[in-house]
């Protein structure tokens, strides 16, 4: 219960900065433009609002919803998700939106998603000045990385070192979830991966059905390989109690070989779902060393492995220094978003398709400041990128209209325009309720 309310106020926080930031954006451009915005809100008030407040000679109302699924920003004279067709019906008036020319217009609508990208660009440049950049070298990592059944079926072996893609070396392995996923984006797009394995370098061909989704289907793909060497034992546990030692290397459980901690963990993992609470170990000390093991329902040998020590590479940036990079942080994020869109048109990308309980699971378990506003910079990306996509109802379905007019000189019907934003209403709705239900699958039943 602990980690979900972190999660979740980590969630409702970063949020509830970002859609006030997308908001603010579309405010700023209608009133640069002298156009009315009627309704300033964080979630939406159906029926009614927590909390609103309209200053005195002030056109706007702000106010806080009970719906949290985003926030709005009425602007007069505009066909929005309020669908308050009765204004439309008026004349149209000089501080309305519809009397705007349609550069002005476009300026207003795109104003949301200019503010996302400018939001995480100045994030991710005060996270580098803050805290600087870290990463381990793949060429240091002398016990190599324990690979997936997929990886293996392609050819990687467990301890292969990844030192080349396409005859290009490579170094960086990021720890955080935003650029922790590049190495896998980069061996998905590579045509041949080279490691180093026992001391030779072997080329692995990646076949063109290699992506992102299918490459994690029986566990994440590869991660840093820690050998199966006992450091510490608990004095109660079963480990202890069957003779295991501080030393020891493991090297079979229930006669399958292990040669790395997580070969440890699958083994145990099944030896539970086969209710085996009986087996060998076979340990190497001076010789082999061959020993029965008794669990008991947690399947916990209690034991904990000696740790990789691979040192960690960091670079600071000062405060001028940090604006490019962040400025190309930000552009790498967003390319490879984009690059793994195109996964969504895909059934299992459908099913991969979450709401607040997929997103809330990105941030981490503990209150980390540094992963929080990583986080936070990746989701205005993602809230910018999605605000721009040409469906009605969405800023890049008024956008494309917009775009329309300026090209064509004519400006569509409101009818028409009133047609478009239901049509896509429902889209985001269905979207919503397929979300919604893959949550549901994932986290609940």
């Amino acid at each position: 219960m602990e980690i979900f309310l972190i999660r979740a106020l980590q969630l409702i926080l970063s949020l509830s900065i970002l859609v006030l930031i997308h908001e603010f954006g579309h405010f700023l451009f209608a009133r640069v433009f002298k156009v009315r915005v009627e309704k300033f809100y964080l979630f939406f008030d159906w029926k009614f609002s927590l909390f609103k407040w309209k200053p005195k000679n002030s056109d706007t109302e702000y106010g806080i919803g009970w719906v949290p699924l985003g926030g709005y920003c009425k602007i007069a004279g505009m066909i929005d998700e309020s669908m308050d067709t009765e204004q439309m019906k008026q004349p149209a008036q000089s501080w309305e939106y519809r009397s705007k020319p349609a550069w002005q217009r476009l300026l207003i609508i795109v104003g949301g998603v200019m503010f996302n990208l400018i939001t995480a660009i100045f994030i991710y440049s005060m996270v580098l000045f803050t805290w600087g950049d870290s990463h381990t070298d793949l060429h240091t990592m002398k016990n190599g990385l324990a690979f997936n059944k997929t990886a293996k079926e392609i050819g990687f072996r467990n301890g292969d070192m990844i030192i080349k893609m396409d005859g290009n070396e490579v170094h960086r392995l990021y720890h955080d979830k935003v650029r922790g996923a590049n190495i896998f984006r980069d061996i998905c797009n590579a045509e041949e991966v080279t490691v180093l394995r026992n001391g030779e370098e072997v080329a692995i061909a990646i076949p063109d059905t290699l992506g992102l989704l299918n490459m994690n289907k029986s566990g994440i793909f590869m991660h840093e390989r820690i050998l199966p060497v006992i450091d510490s034992l608990d004095m109660n546990g079963a480990g202890a109690a069957a003779g295991l030692a501080s030393g020891d290397i493991i090297t079979t459980i229930d006669g399958t070989a292990i040669d790395s901690w997580t070969d440890l963990k699958i083994k145990l993992a099944s030896l539970k779902e086969e209710g085996k609470q009986n087996f060998s170990i076979e340990v190497m000390r001076d010789s082999a060393v061959q020993l029965a093991v008794s669990v008991d329902s947690t399947y916990m040998l209690g034991i904990t492995p000696v740790m990789n020590d691979y040192p960690l590479i960091h670079n600071k940036y000062g405060f001028f220094e940090s604006f490019p990079a962040g400025i190309s942080f930000g552009f790498n994020v967003l390319r490879g978003y984009i690059s793994d869109f195109k996964y969504v048109f895909t059934s299992d990308g459908a099913k991969s398709v979450g709401m607040f309980a997929s997103i809330g699971s990105l941030f981490p378990a503990t209150w980390d400041w540094h992963e929080f506003w990583l986080m936070t910079a990746f989701l205005s990306i993602i809230l910018a990128f999605m605000n721009i996509l040409p469906i009605p109802a969405l800023d890049g379905g008024h956008a494309l209209f917009l775009l329309t007019e300026m090209i064509t000189g004519k400006q569509p019907s409101d009818k028409f325009l009133e047609r478009a934003q239901l049509v896509g209403m429902l889209i985001i709705l269905g979207l919503f309720v397929l979300a919604t239900y893959n949550d549901l699958m994932k986290f609940v039943f």
